[in-house]
């Protein structure tokens, strides 16, 4: 649909039903410090096609339309998406569908919604599955407020080596819920420091791979707890390889499903997994779509569980949350269905192998070493010889893009870089990364 604008007449009348007499009135809550930084934009009238040929050269300017080489990692990935992906989520009765509200008037979607649980739990070893949180920082905020709720405990154990944007988010919901956040330390060997745990706690939340691609061993973490909660984000592609969470007696399993066939789009929409044991079904946030039968016996599905403020009492819902990503989790299902379980194996190994080859090519230069010895998936960090963020400056020029070092920075890794290769990484980038780090 083309884009209509408000006569002056149609904004008087709006402005008029909330008892204002103009747009100044109505922005007066913006601080004038704020309202001082606008600038006009200084708009000169043009045709459409005028202005399609001026937004073409604008999106020229990004250098991610240059065919720079993407090493961006830190919970978003460029991997592959094959063309069956937006040929089924392009199709109208998927993209223009809203999430349903009248469930047994919209099959096809629930129909989806069922499938991305399911495989959700066959990637996490979990039982159930709900249909998709927003992103992965907000489905774990939920998961620890979900743990709050069950084990009546206000104390949370977080480890730093999370991703730092999960961690802000994981801060503004405990602040506001009165949970206290406890941080964990990682060790030498970048892994979760698990004999500073402390106790009385109502979850524990650690990330495998984390924030340095450092693979955790989850074995024999539960039974530390006692009554508390195991709160594990994982990465879904590692666990093409990776024993799932739910091996090692994980509660809630959090994941980023960006990785599943959804482009990284300049910094969303994403798609947050959510997996947890169905005794806690009824503390599970976000909603949840069963399979049943009609009255004719013929399989249907419906929406079995919308714990939300608009269908239960508010003082019993679990979240605010009113919707689901179903347009990505679509995207998630039709990527896990394409390649299979084999195929996911297949693309873990590459990606596993590509980040190792140039992990040892990078090492073997003066002055670079990994900063940390434990095993790795698809990324790493090194510490460099040099000020990592001119190292990063020379390499955009190349258009080899690298994550912000100060990201490592604020976890307690300095002079430090991090490296994402997934499948897209051919030998001839590797080494080509390489040659240029070599030459500076």
């Amino acid at each position: 649909m083309r884009y209509i604008a408000n006569t002056g007449a149609d904004r008087r009348a709006m402005l008029a039903a909330i008892g204002l007499s103009s747009l100044e009135e109505l922005f007066h809550d913006i601080p004038q410090e704020v309202k001082d930084r606008f600038q006009p934009l200084e708009l000169t009238v043009r045709s459409e096609m005028e202005v399609a040929q001026v937004l073409k050269e604008l999106v020229t300017l990004n250098s991610c339309q240059q065919s720079s080489i993407s090493f961006l990692g830190g919970g978003v990935y460029d991997h592959y998406i094959p063309s069956v992906v937006s040929h089924i989520t392009s199709r109208s009765e998927f993209y223009t569908a809203y999430t349903p509200y009248q469930p047994e008037l919209s099959q096809g979607t629930l129909t989806t919604m069922f499938e991305f649980q399911t495989l959700v739990c066959e990637l996490t070893g979990m039982e159930v599955a709900n249909a998709s949180i927003y992103d992965g920082a907000s489905a774990l905020a939920e998961g620890v407020l979900m743990a709050k709720r069950i084990v009546g405990n206000g104390r949370v154990a977080a480890a730093q080596s999370l991703f730092p944007h999960y961690r802000r988010v994981l801060d503004t919901y405990c602040w506001a819920a009165g949970i206290k956040v406890i941080e964990i330390p990682y060790t030498n060997a970048g892994t979760c420091d698990l004999t500073a745990l402390p106790q009385d706690l109502s979850s524990l939340v650690i990330q495998t791979p984390n924030a340095f691609g450092v693979i955790e061993e989850l074995k024999g973490v539960k039974e530390r707890l006692k009554d508390a909660l195991l709160i594990v984000v994982t990465n879904p592609i590692s666990l093409g390889i990776l024993a799932p969470p739910g091996q090692f007696r994980a509660d809630i399993v959090i994941g980023e499903g960006q990785p599943l066939g959804i482009p990284a789009s300049f910094g969303g929409p994403f798609l947050g997994l959510f997996a947890t044991r169905e005794r806690y079904l009824r503390q599970m946030p976000g909603r949840l779509t069963a399979q049943t039968v009609d009255a004719e016996g013929k399989i249907g599905y419906t929406m079995a569980i919308q714990t939300r403020e608009q269908h239960i009492r508010r003082e019993r819902a679990t979240s605010n949350i009113c919707t689901n990503s179903q347009l990505c989790a679509l995207a998630a299902t039709v990527y896990l269905a394409s390649l299979g379980a084999d195929g996911l194996h297949e693309l873990a190994t590459l990606n596993l192998e590509k980040a190792h080859y140039l992990a040892q090519r990078i090492t073997a230069l003066p002055g670079y070493r990994l900063a940390f010895e434990a095993p790795f998936f698809n990324e790493f960090a090194v510490r460099v010889p040099t000020d990592p963020q001119a190292i990063r400056a020379r390499l955009k020029e190349e258009r080899i893009l690298l994550d912000d070092p100060r990201f490592l920075s604020a976890l307690g890794a300095p002079n430090t870089l991090r490296f994402a290769v997934t499948e897209k990484r051919t030998k001839d980038e590797l080494d080509r990364l390489v040659e240029l780090l070599e030459a500076m």
